[in-house]
């Protein structure tokens, strides 16, 4: 893992429900994953949001959305 995936690990994990953790943490695993086997495009992402989306805390959902779309524009 590199620092900024390092970084969008702490900081998704920190707005993930407590009950949701390891299953947020394989789901950026293999985001990871696919990045580093260049596997990582729009289409993964348009799957990748939602389902990220479902383990958020409430309060969270907007940011976190937010911010992954912009990362989604970028590829």
């Amino acid at each position: 893992m590199n620092v900024g995936q390092e970084n969008f690990f702490h900081f998704i994990l920190e707005r993930v429900q407590e009950d949701k953790q390891a299953e947020a943490k394989a789901l950026l695993a293999e985001s990871f994953q696919k990045q580093t086997d260049k596997t990582f495009d729009a289409d993964y992402m348009s799957s990748f949001i939602p389902r990220m989306t479902a383990l958020l805390k409430p309060e969270y959902t907007e940011e976190v959305t937010g911010i992954m779309s912009q990362f989604k524009g970028n590829h």
